[in-house]
């Protein structure tokens, strides 16, 4: 089986094309495949499934290191779009069927990918824990934001935070019209950089009138990102890229 590693902004993943998404199977080998040391090593595994259907292009089966599914990802999103377009498996403007819903694609050059999300949903605002004000909001995920700034980031917190909410944990600081981001992941812990994480900070910073319809966002990694707001949606676009390619036995 041909397995393909990306990276995304300090996400990386395996992506494999697979005849069907069974969750046991596939849950079982993220655990074998994401893991560092004996393993290909990756924050997440997808498996990109092509079907015949007039609505979107493929489907994908998401799940983190841990094994745990996710009902979307925005880096592995944008991963997940460049493997299709460089295998043919779509066109340059795509839409795939994640569990968050129909996610839509963008391939420019210079390897930028730019997905629309899932429209955004507040879910709870206004929520004080260890001195910060969070806002729950969610981005195809439910993400726990705070725009205290990034200094308050505290891993026994955001580990705290992520099992109490059962959410993304962001720690945000916004500066000279720029959004800095770290953030805790569900299946993952703390990693150096979140696409739907990313997003839901804008979106928030939006809601309090920091930022107009477009802002650059600075993810642990410290790659640029660019998240915009058109006709009720959120777009996320930074670069994808193919590392390598290797044949196992699974």
């Amino acid at each position: 089986m041909e397995f393909h590693k990306y990276y995304a902004n300090g996400n990386d993943f395996i992506i494999f094309k697979s005849d069907d998404l069974d969750s046991k199977y596939l849950s079982s080998l993220a655990k074998k495949l994401c893991n560092r040391y004996s393993g290909i090593g990756a924050d997440g595994l997808i498996a990109i499934k092509t079907e015949e259907n007039k609505d979107y292009d493929f489907s994908w089966g998401f799940y983190n290191q841990d094994g745990s599914s996710a009902l979307m990802c925005g880096n592995g999103a944008r991963a997940a779009a460049h493997f299709a377009y460089l295998n043919n498996l779509a066109k340059e403007k795509m839409s795939f069927l994640t569990g968050a819903g129909i996610i839509k694609a963008s391939i420019f050059d210079d390897d930028f990918v730019e997905v629309r999300l899932t429209k955004a949903k507040i879910i709870h605002e206004n929520l004080v824990e260890f001195g910060n004000v969070f806002c729950l909001i969610d981005t195809g995920v439910p993400h726990l934001i705070t725009l205290d700034g990034v200094q308050n980031y505290n891993e026994e917190n955001a580990k705290y935070l992520r099992e109490k909410y059962d959410a993304n944990v962001n720690y945000a600081t916004f500066k000279d019209g720029a959004i800095y981001v770290r953030t805790y992941e569900r299946g993952v812990g703390e990693t150096l950089a979140c696409g739907t994480g990313m997003s839901a900070c804008f979106y928030y910073a939006r809601m309090l009138k920091l930022v107009d319809e477009k802002a650059i966002i600075y993810p642990k990694s410290n790659e640029l990102c660019e998240v915009s707001f058109k006709d009720d949606y959120l777009y996320f676009k930074a670069q994808a890229k193919k590392i390598f390619s290797t044949t196992l036995d699974c």
